[in-house]
């Protein structure tokens, strides 16, 4: 590759053709393909690396913690859950439809790792999301309170394609915060899905979010298009002999 070929492609940013042009060029010279094999083959390349990058922006932004996926899930260890239940949700046609996933379980059955997975193959395929624990969503929430520009962050996670609030659980919280987070839900109602995960059943989230009417708001809205996936199985924390 010449100086002028190789400051070409740096000034075109296409760095992975500059990486496997010599490569493909000896390549060229043995097998003789068309110029639009061989161009394509090239193109081909960059764009692969172009997807890649992209993904690996997407998941970083989504702050994923692990990338769990449903091919590494313990299945056996797990009869709580039905497979096939899960891998239909992985398909991933709830999120056009602005549908809602629910796991509800005891702490260790795998609501996260199943959860995440399913964000993961939506951060795959394209779609903006975000992991959180639902602690931190709810200090952001207060933080944004004392700062005034609740309607900001409001706005940043409307936009995402799919959201997933991690233990949602008992956390003592201000009427402010529940307020913010019945304002989210009901923003998102209808245009964009939220996955949760929780050891609560629905009837326990009077207790924990208070307000009894406006929780019966949400839950209204949550239930409406959602998918509830209940998992009543062993801990996969348990030590294995």
């Amino acid at each position: 590759m010449d100086d002028d070929l190789e400051q070409l492609l740096s000034n075109l940013r296409l760095k992975r053709i500059r990486e496997i042009l010599d490569r493909e060029l000896q390549r060229a010279e043995k097998t003789g393909p068309s110029y639009a094999d061989f161009l394509a083959g090239l193109l081909r390349e960059q764009y692969h690396a172009q997807q890649e990058r992209f993904l690996e922006y997407r998941i970083k932004r989504a702050k994923l913690p692990e990338r769990w996926s449903l091919e590494s899930f313990p299945w056996k260890r797990q009869p709580g859950v039905r497979k096939a239940a899960i891998e239909q949700l992985a398909e991933l046609d709830f999120i056009p439809r602005a549908a809602n996933l629910v796991f509800i379980g005891n702490t260790g059955v795998g609501k996260t790792g199943l959860a995440s997975a399913i964000l993961l193959k939506a951060l795959q395929t394209g779609y903006r999301g975000l992991f959180i624990k639902a602690q931190d969503l709810f200090d952001e929430m207060y933080q944004s309170l004392a700062d005034h520009h609740s309607r900001k962050l409001l706005n940043r996670l409307i936009r995402l394609d799919l959201i997933l609030i991690d233990e949602m659980g008992y956390i003592n919280l201000r009427p402010e915060q529940s307020n913010v987070f019945f304002k989210l839900m009901e923003e998102r109602y209808g245009r964009k899905a939220t996955i949760i995960t929780t050891n609560l059943d629905y009837d326990q989230w009077y207790d924990f979010l208070g307000q009894k009417e406006m929780v019966g708001a949400l839950l209204d809205r949550l239930r409406h298009h959602c998918h509830t996936i209940r998992i009543d199985g062993p801990s996969l924390r348990e030590p294995q002999e």
